[in-house]
C-alpha cells in the first residue's frame, strides 16, 4: 500500500507597499479560498489599532489557515525599523507550524504607469526555489535595489535560512492597484496550483481604489519616512 506524499506547509505573506498589491492579494486569498483565522501578532511598537468589519473586531495583522495553506496579513503600514519586529514575528510563525517556503508579495514601482500588461518578478532566498520561478514563466528579479520593509523581512528570513520566494508585480507606486493584484493573484494560483476566480475582484476594481485610498496615503508616508535620501526600488532587469 503506497503511501501519499505530505503537501509542504506554505506561508503566504502580505502587507502594505507599493500599490498595496500585498494587502489586496492576501485579503482575496483570504475571502476567495474562505481560510479560518488562527491568531493575531501583537506589535507594542505600532500605534494602538483595530478593523470593524461586519460588527466584528479583528487586529491590524492577522493569521490564516486552510489545509496546508497559511497566511499572514497585515492592514497597517510601518516603517524599517519596525519592519524587523514584524519580521523576527513571521519567523517564529514559520517555525512554530513548520513553513517549508514562503512566499511575500509586493510591489514593484512601474515605469509605465499606465502598463496594460503588468508582470510579476521573483526573487528567491534558496537556488532549490529557482525552479518554481522557471516553471511558472516568472521572470527573475536580476538587477536592482530592495528598501524598506520588502528589505527587512527578506533579510531577516535569508539570514534565518527560511526558503522564501519574493513576488514584486509591477504597479501604480501612488495609488492602489487591484489590476496587478489580479495577475499577482493569478501566479501565485499557478505556483500553488488551485483554482481562484478573479471575476469578482475585477467587478469591484474601482471600489477597491477608493476603499483603500487612506491606506495607500498611510503606507506612501511610512515608505517617505524611511526613503528621504534613498531612491525607491529599481526596476530590475529580467531574463533574456
Amino acid at each position: 500500500m503506497s503511501q501519499s506524499k505530505k503537501k509542504d506547509n506554505i506561508l503566504l505573506v502580505g502587507f502594505p507597499s507599493n500599490g498595496l498589491i500585498g494587502t489586496f492579494t492576501i485579503a482575496y486569498l483570504v475571502n476567495s479560498l474562505k481560510m479560518k483565522q488562527i491568531g493575531e501578532i501583537e506589535m507594542p511598537e505600532l500605534p494602538p489599532a483595530l478593523f470593524v468589519d461586519n460588527g466584528e473586531i479583528f487586529g491590524p495583522i492577522r493569521i490564516y489557515k486552510k489545509e496546508n495553506l497559511f497566511v499572514i496579513i497585515s492592514d497597517i503600514p510601518f516603517p524599517t525599523d519596525i519592519a524587523y519586529i514584524f519580521a523576527k514575528s513571521v519567523i517564529q510563525v514559520i517555525k512554530r507550524n513548520k513553513i517549508d517556503k514562503t512566499i511575500i508579495i509586493s510591489g514593484l514601482e512601474s515605469i509605465d504607469i499606465e502598463n496594460k500588461n503588468p508582470k510579476v518578478y521573483g526573487l528567491v532566498t534558496h537556488k532549490s526555489l529557482e525552479g518554481l520561478l522557471y516553471e511558472n514563466d516568472i521572470p527573475k528579479f536580476l538587477s536592482g535595489t530592495i528598501f524598506d520593509t520588502d528589505a527587512a523581512v527578506i533579510s531577516s528570513l535569508r539570514v534565518s535560512n527560511i526558503p522564501t520566494i519574493m513576488l514584486f508585480a509591477e504597479c501604480h507606486p501612488l495609488f492602489p492597484d487591484p489590476k496587478a493584484s489580479i495577475h499577482a493573484i493569478t501566479i501565485i494560483s499557478k505556483i500553488l496550483k488551485i483554482q481562484i476566480d478573479v471575476k469578482d475582484i475585477k467587478k469591484k476594481l474601482e471600489f477597491l481604489r477608493i476603499q483603500h485610498r487612506k491606506l495607500m496615503q498611510q503606507t506612501i508616508d511610512a515608505l517617505q519616512q524611511d526613503q528621504r535620501t534613498e531612491p525607491r526600488k529599481k526596476m530590475p532587469q529580467i531574463y533574456k
